[in-house]
């Protein structure tokens, strides 16, 4: 049996690791913790949860800040054996309102306008690529 100094130090302990649990989720890092005002404008996921989950995403950001728009999509939700792709376009140029599972994934008008596709494929890799249609 404990004694009543002890058991006032176990509830001390126990109350301060769950007060610290606490802030320690709600103080994780989010894509509103990064720079360049991003705006998801078109969004895209397949209805199929037998298979691979395939995301495609349009963003919008207000400067060409390609750590931050890799960092936006490692923030991206994935899926073991699914692929993820976000497209990143000026928010002072158009960009597609839809996208679809067929590549490309959005009206060829746009290609011109794409600064930059992020995808994390059925393996998890990531693939960052600048001006994705300009070649």
């Amino acid at each position: 049996m404990l004694s009543k100094p002890a058991k006032y130090i176990l509830v001390s302990l126990t109350a301060a690791l769950i007060i610290y649990f606490i802030y320690d989720s709600f103080s994780l890092p989010s894509v509103d913790d990064l720079n360049g005002d991003f705006k998801e404008v078109a969004f895209y996921r397949n209805e199929n949860n037998t298979g691979p989950i395939v995301r495609i995403y349009a963003v919008t950001v207000n400067d060409t800040l390609w750590e931050e728009m890799e960092a936006y999509g490692n923030f991206m939700p994935h899926t073991k054996y699914g692929t993820t792709r976000v497209y990143f376009f000026l928010n002072s140029q158009p960009a597609p309102s839809q996208v679809v599972p067929e590549q490309p994934n959005f009206d060829a008008q746009y290609n011109g306008n794409t600064l930059a596709r992020y995808e994390k494929d059925a393996m998890g890799q990531i693939s960052f690529v600048r001006h994705p249609f300009s070649r």
